[in-house]
């Protein structure tokens, strides 16, 4: 008794211990100087307000960003009589496709907004004799520090839960202040060197009026009016508490003319102020510790698991609830005197899907919240781009979009496609399968995918041989934005998220008792025909297109992953469509990848159980695609032949799928079961990881020593049965409480779940 009693106790202290890690030293940012680029500076944010530490000419720079000022005007040129998906199929047909790239592509490119626009920037003029140390970004409780040699000290951090910012300088032995930095939106410009969309246009081609700057007493206000009576603000205010220091605190706020009225960046510092530095430097290393405590992984290769600690510190940067979703750049906005790269907006053909990948299993359901909450607010403004565009009912979202929902236009197979809100009902359904939240289930879940499916029921029709199909379909991005890249049969793509959202409208219609619904559902997917597979069993592009070039966007691959259509459990034929169609992935080549093309693939090794090549993937990520501060820059930055690509427009999706890849090798539960290390490499002997997150609401911690997976545990937040993939001859439920192991298959143990029941699971000795 007292044996087990110790043994027991010894088992909780571990994993105990391990639950409230917290990111190491050696995951942090550390550098001996400045960077000198606004895309390698320190990066600190709270989903709505974010900053860029870095060097300017000299001057020591925060570039400030929040992420809801944007330009709103509507897209010129494009909204007009032949904006239908009907003209577009007669343009198709008629093979003259020039006039639906000029009119509907071509604004775009071409116009400088709608648009995401920056904020400013707050300089300090740091005198030249003074050398900097040390930059330290601590993850932990983001937190950035430099030090200089004299001395001189810099500690700033974003507050996790206000829209302020705060800085404190010590051993400050000359008189300086910040200074307010407006970003140039009057002065001459070369019409006729307009940049596309990946370069960014001239700021001053918004056509602006400069915004004012007031100087107060220890205190500046920059206010910028917009588009249409738009008016972004932002304060900062500044004090001398004791000799040798400045302190000071940031804000921006926003104010659009429909809207309730916002609290300004005014009464924002002046909040801060009345709060104190200390007591919002506790608040904020608070929620920080709260985040870290809610999962932790430990794999022996190093560049891997501090790429994934970076990756979770962006995520808690720049996910929240009551802000935006992630979009390209999220709160870090291009501070170089343009619109950013594609416009900064929301990109839904795989951007914004990829951003929120990791939220699931890492166990950050509630910052991905967000983006639902996001996509709930402009429901009606997708009804209406449904209405117009499509000329059906249901709901269609499109593919790249303003901060309010609003079509912008651009490559419209893509940013027009009739299956966005189909990938983007998909994420409503792992919101579900992963929190068992039956409010959601009924009240947004639902609803959402309800929607799709009748849109998908109205705008599909059947072919001669009395299967479904869209009147065109594409594969992002397969043959551009060419007249070529519509194909008369569905896309694997297409086809996919057809199927998709259709079984999981009839799952959930099941689950609340709509059962005339169900069968409707179930019925509309029993008329869609097969995946387009090679007599090699390969999957291809479509029909009449086999994988034939390297390119960005594995698009032909949605059904392995992520929608789990084409399952490695599912047996021999799946697992030979997987093996062989990934082998062809890697045959072609890498040579038009981009960074997230990597992430993405380890996500696909991962589901194919090649550990391997899962770490490899994510290991050359980590290298070769990310800038120094972990951004990924879309561009081979090693220009050693892993892409042709080697430029470096920032964006944010290759670095949370990153993550999301990782997680995959450690917990997969997609395939009805919960399965444990599924895809490391054999050579990471020790390897553990805390609360990672399952679907069925349960909580997974587990841990691999010298080889051997030596225990799991897992906790259940709803009643429900755990199915893991275990030997039960080789594992026993070591200690329990409201767990209840039920008779056993097999290779697996079944586990009945109260709600807050645990288990801990061992090998049997």
């Amino acid at each position: 008794m007292i044996k087990t009693a110790l043994k027991l106790s010894f088992v909780f202290t571990v994993i105990y211990n391990g639950l409230n890690a917290q990111p190491t030293q050696s995951h942090n940012l550390h550098f001996d100087a400045l960077a000198t680029t606004w895309d390698e500076g320190i990066p600190l944010g709270n989903g709505m307000v974010g900053a860029l530490i870095w060097q300017k000419e000299g001057k020591l720079r925060f570039s400030l960003d929040r992420a809801d000022i944007w330009d709103l005007r509507p897209m010129a040129g494009l909204h007009r009589d032949e904006f239908s998906f009907k003209w577009v199929q007669q343009q198709v047909a008629k093979k003259d496709y020039k006039p639906v790239q000029n009119y509907l592509d071509g604004p775009y490119d071409q116009e400088p907004a709608p648009s995401k626009i920056p904020g400013g920037a707050l300089e300090f003029e740091i005198s030249p004799s003074e050398k900097v140390a040390s930059v330290h970004l601590s993850l932990a409780d983001a937190q950035s520090t430099v030090l200089w040699k004299s001395g001189l000290k810099l500690t700033t951090f974003v507050h996790a839960k206000e829209p302020v910012g705060w800085f404190r300088f010590e051993n400050v032995t000359e008189s300086f202040e910040p200074v307010l930095v407006a970003p140039q939106y009057q002065g001459a410009f070369d019409e006729n060197a307009l940049a596309n969309s990946v370069e960014g246009n001239d700021l001053r081609r918004l056509g602006y009026k400069q915004g004012t700057i007031e100087k107060g007493n220890n205190s500046i206000t920059y206010t910028q009016e917009g588009y249409g009576g738009f008016v972004y603000t932002i304060t900062v205010q500044w004090k001398k508490p004791q000799k040798g220091m400045i302190e000071g605190n940031w804000s921006i706020s926003s104010q659009y003319l429909d809207k309730p009225q916002q609290k300004t960046s005014a009464e924002y510092v002046a909040s801060a102020w009345k709060r104190s530095y200390q007591a919002d430097l506790n608040a904020h290393q608070n929620w920080w510790k709260q985040f870290w405590a809610k999962s932790a992984i430990r794999v022996p290769d190093a560049t891997i698991e501090k790429q994934w600690y970076l990756e979770q510190y962006k995520f808690g940067s720049a996910a929240r609830r009551g802000a935006p979703p992630i979009s390209l750049q999220a709160v870090w906005t291009a501070d170089n005197g343009r619109i950013p790269p594609w416009k900064g907006d929301f990109h839904h053909d795989l951007n914004t899907q990829l951003s929120y990948w990791p939220a699931y299993s890492g166990n950050h359901l509630d910052d991905a919240l967000g983006y639902l909450d996001h996509l709930d607010e402009n429901f009606e403004n997708y009804k209406r781009y449904t209405k117009l565009y499509f000329g059906v009912d249901g709901l269609a979202v499109p593919g790249v979009t303003t901060l309010d929902g609003t079509e912008m236009g651009g490559w419209i197979q893509y940013s027009l496609s009739p299956t966005v809100s189909a990938w983007l009902a998909h994420h409503y359904y792992l919101q579900w399968r992963y929190s068992m939240d039956r409010e959601l289930l009924a009240h947004r879940a639902y609803p959402w995918v309800s929607e799709v499916c009748k849109f998908l029921g109205n705008i599909t029709e059947p072919d001669s041989n009395g299967l479904r199909k869209l009147p065109i379909s594409s594969s992002p991005e397969i043959n551009d934005n060419s007249l070529d890249a519509w194909f008369a049969e569905n896309t694997n793509y297409d086809l996919a998220l057809m199927k998709t959202v259709l079984s999981e409208g009839a799952e959930l219609a099941i689950e609340l008792g709509k059962m005339e619904e169900a069968e409707k559902w179930q019925s509309l997917l029993s008329e869609f025909g097969e995946f387009a597979i090679t007599e090699n069993h390969e999957l291809m592009f479509a029909p009449s297109m086999a994988y034939n070039q390297s390119h960005r966007h594995f698009s032909h691959l949605m059904a392995i992953h992520p929608l789990g259509l084409i399952k490695w459990e599912d047996g021999p034929r799946a697992q030979t469509i997987i093996k062989n169609t990934i082998e062809q992935l890697d045959r072609v080549g890498p040579d038009y990848w981009c960074g997230y093309s990597y992430s993405w693939l380890a996500n696909l090794k991962a589901r194919a159980k090649d550990g391997v090549g899962a770490a490899k993937a994510l290991s050359t990520f980590a290298k070769a695609f990310c800038l120094p501060n972990s951004f990924h820059v879309n561009g081979d930055q090693t220009k050693s032949g892993l892409s042709k690509y080697t430029y470096r427009p920032f964006t944010l999706e290759g670095n949370f799928a990153f993550a999301a890849g990782l997680q995959e090798m450690l917990l997969q539960s997609y395939a009805g079961f919960i399965e444990v290390l599924p895809a490391v490499p054999a050579d990471w002997q020790n390897v553990s990881f805390e609360k990672l997150r399952a679907e069925g609401a349960f909580l997974v911690s587990a841990k691999k020593r010298d080889g051997e997976l030596s225990w799991i545990k897992i906790w259940a937040e709803k009643d429900g049965v755990a199915v893991l993939k275990l030997d039960a001859a080789d594992w026993k439920v070591e200690s329990a409480h409201g767990v209840k192991e039920n008779d056993s298959n097999e290779g697996f143990i079944e586990l009945n779940c109260k709600a807050g029941g645990w288990a801990i699971l061992s090998l049997s000795k």
